[in-house]
């Protein structure tokens, strides 16, 4: 290596300078999120969809669901391509235990208590379970299912008060989604007339009503 002498001070002295404003410039750059990786990178909105609900009699407006794609990715991606095909639009809400949830997506109106049973609605295959991220709590959308864990399809409910319980019941039902704007539309949901269909729930069901008049999704529509 060369000795330093006094005639290189100055050029010494001049990368040092250089030098520093270089630093100066990177602890900038830093400071922007420049050259910083994903540390500067915001977060993906979670999609949401706005359900438009009505029974023509003191039930209208509009729900709109945060769907939690991170936490529970099949789940959501399974409500979207119902979503994206119209399958939800003309069906109802067919089952209410009140406070408990009520439940839609499966058949479509009308369906008047006392009746035929309906036919549910073809669809598509069943999906694997996702359980132990999100709560099964008020203003949450859960997937219905059978006994088994991995028979969920199109039908979902909303919790109605905290339903912790159902976090692991039976292996647990999927959280999916969380009501984000309308929750005044499920109150009103949760009062409007209901007639007991006992041929329909199942004897051991009881508690369950057929929502008279339907309580109808006209449209169901992706809308971030």
């Amino acid at each position: 290596m060369t000795p330093v002498t006094s005639s290189s001070k100055a050029p010494i002295k001049h990368l040092n300078r250089r030098l520093l404003v270089s630093l100066a410039a990177l602890a900038l750059l830093a400071s922007c999120g420049g050259g910083g990786g994903d540390a500067g990178e915001q977060p993906k909105l979670e999609p949401q969809v706005t359900l438009a609900v009505t029974n023509g009699l003191g039930v209208s407006g509009n729900v709109v669901v945060t769907l939690h794609i991170n936490q529970a990715p099949i789940t959501v991606e399974n409500f979207l391509a119902y979503v994206a095909k119209g399958y939800f639009n003309g069906t109802v809400f067919h089952r209410h235990v009140p406070g408990f949830v009520i439940q839609g997506g499966g058949y479509a109106g009308p369906l008047v208590a006392g009746g035929a049973l309906p036919t549910h609605k073809a669809n598509d295959a069943p999906i694997a379970l996702e359980v132990g991220k999100l709560s099964n709590v008020k203003n949450t959308l859960a997937m219905a299912r059978t006994s088994a864990v991995n028979s969920a399809t199109s039908e979902f409910f909303i919790n109605l008060v905290d339903n912790t319980s159902l976090d692991t019941a039976g292996g647990g039902y999927a959280v999916f989604g969380t009501i984000t704007s309308g929750a005044e539309i499920i109150t009103a949901m949760t009062t409007a007339p209901c007639s007991a269909w006992p041929a329909f729930f199942g004897f051991g069901d009881l508690s369950a009503c057929l929502p008279s008049p339907n309580i109808t999704i006209t449209s169901a529509t992706k809308t971030r």
